[in-house]
């Protein structure tokens, strides 16, 4: 027995031929790396949109309204069947009715000092779509004040457009808080005078928000018109950037922030880098096998008649076969190991630069990337195995 695998390692030596080996290593070696590291950057890229690490809660989170044109001015409220047909959308999680006051409101300043009148409107949302937590955000019918969540953004044109421009103080938000609201209701009987504070800033929805058993019964005492249908909603989404969802938005006429939904167009230039890195490696992987496959045939078929004297001298096929499995399967082995190990450490840089700009990843390599190394080793002993087979059994 050693006689025969000491006999059969130098005519596999010498039929090899160094450079061929070489060369079929390195081609397999970099199909694999690029193989392998498009799954990872798949893990990455996945990991990117849905850890909550991640997640943006603020874009989570998109105001839908229908666009208005010419043709439907006046004619913009979701019906019941444009409302569940979003829900049943699958990337929309939840969905939340935005209800408006039915009855004319203003709101004018108590103090002399931050002197000021506005007309005004009301809306609200289930609490479960705000961004704001405040004790004081509730009301009953006993309450001394209205609770009100207004926009940053309102707050912002005033301060810095129209407080300048009208040589007036500038307000923080700690000024507002503590600042008392008069809010005058018109009714058909006359104005009804409450008292408001302002709770909370959000960055979630451009509206002046109140509790929402607050509007119910305003809007059941004081509405001046029936119940209608809601024009704005708001959905939970995990992704505000999914094509998918931009497109239900166009194709249905609706619309949202448009700077909430604009990753959408990189995504899908990012997915389809995602995409050719699948398919370059695959195809590199192909061509990685079919050099090995030859390298292999071309070192049996160079040293076959040696090999055929062995058999006829009473050599065993089956332990040519072993011997030779032996000497071409386990390259393949380490090639695989090699490759993830230098993943692994491409990984942990990656995580380390991307940490910087507080965006998270893991910093081990997934278990699907270690997976599919596993399955692509299990194609190249097949390959093995069936070109070893086929050029030992051929001509027995």
């Amino acid at each position: 027995m050693t006689t025969l695998n000491s006999l059969l390692k130098k005519l596999i030596k010498a039929s090899a031929g160094r450079s061929r080996f070489i060369m079929a290593v390195v081609g397999l070696s970099v199909a694999l790396l690029l193989i392998l590291s498009a799954v990872q950057i798949q893990m990455n890229y996945n990991d990117l949109l849905n850890s909550k690490t991640n997640q943006d809660s603020i874009a989570n989170f998109l105001v839908i309204n229908k666009t208005v044109t010419s043709s439907n001015v006046g004619e913009t409220a979701l019906t019941p069947a444009e409302i569940d047909d979003l829900k049943k959308q699958p990337f929309v999680d939840d969905v939340g009715i935005l209800t408006a006051s039915r009855y004319k409101l203003s709101a004018q300043g108590v103090s002399d000092q931050i002197p000021f009148y506005t007309e005004l409107f009301f809306e609200s949302v289930p609490d479960a779509f705000l961004d704001v937590t405040n004790k004081d955000w509730q009301w009953n019918q006993d309450s001394k004040f209205i609770p009100m969540i207004i926009p940053n953004m309102f707050l912002d044109m005033y301060n810095f457009g129209f407080a300048t421009s009208q040589n007036l103080p500038q307000l923080s938000q700690e000024l507002v808080m503590n600042l008392p609201v008069q809010i005058n209701i018109r009714t058909t009987l006359g104005t009804v005078n409450y008292y408001g504070k302002v709770v909370g800033f959000s960055d979630r929805i451009s509206s002046v928000l109140v509790p929402q058993n607050f509007m119910d019964w305003a809007n059941e005492k004081y509405g001046e018109q029936g119940k209608k249908q809601p024009s704005r909603v708001v959905i939970r989404t995990r992704d505000a950037g999914n094509p998918q969802l931009v497109s239900y938005l166009t194709q249905h006429n609706l619309t949202t922030d448009a700077d909430k939904t604009r990753f959408s167009k990189y995504r899908q230039i990012v997915t389809g880098v995602v995409n050719v890195s699948w398919v370059t490696g695959a195809v590199m992987l192909l061509f990685a096998l079919l050099i090995f496959t030859l390298f292999i045939q071309l070192t049996i078929a160079s040293c076959k008649e040696e090999i055929v004297l062995l058999v006829t001298l009473g050599a065993a096929p089956k332990q040519l076969q072993r011997f030779l499995m032996k000497q071409f399967f386990p390259p393949n082995i380490v090639i695989v190991v090699v490759v993830l190990l230098v993943i692994s450490m491409l990984q942990f840089v990656l995580k380390q630069l991307l940490d910087k700009q507080n965006i998270y990843v893991n910093g081990l390599i997934s278990p699907y990337t270690i997976a599919a190394g596993v399955v692509i080793l299990t194609v190249l002993y097949l390959v093995n195995r069936f070109s070893i087979k086929k050029y030992i059994y051929q001509d027995k």
